[in-house]
């Protein structure tokens, strides 16, 4: 729910943007600026009061940009927020299983470290076998 109001939320921001871009673009300024360069578009379009509608309509614009971009803050942080609250529910049960570990009985690990011995003594001969193979094929036959 939370990620999907996320993602309409940019899309309302991007939209609101162009379209401030767009008014911005085609008001007129003192100096003609872009407005003029397409033969005076606002005010044909516009009529001729075009400056005091798009000026309206520019602090419209401006005045929902922010407050999506301050909802959208708020909702992004919110879901930081739970983010880092499950991710420290996790290192919790970490640490609980870890002092579970650690309050094992001495003869338990005693007999843990039995059962483990066996897979130890595999691993090293596979090593020891491994290697003996490798230094045999590296040294050259000598004729």
């Amino acid at each position: 729910m939370l990620a999907v109001l996320t993602v309409i939320l940019y899309a309302l921001v991007v939209v609101v943007a162009l379209l401030l871009i767009g008014l911005i673009l085609i008001q007129p300024s003192k100096s003609g600026g872009l407005g003029a360069t397409f033969g005076g578009i606002g005010e044909s379009v516009f009529g001729a009061q075009a400056g005091s509608h798009l000026t309206k309509a520019t602090v419209f614009l401006t005045a929902i940009f922010f407050l999506f971009t301050l909802f959208l803050a708020t909702l992004i942080g919110h879901g930081a927020n739970q983010a880092n609250s499950s991710i420290s529910g996790v290192n919790d049960a970490l640490k609980q299983t870890s002092q579970a570990a650690a309050a094992v009985a001495p003869e338990e690990k005693d007999k843990m470290s039995e059962a483990a011995a066996p897979a130890e003594k595999v691993v090293t001969e596979k090593t020891e076998q491994v290697s003996g193979e490798a230094a045999s094929t590296a040294e050259p036959e000598k004729k």
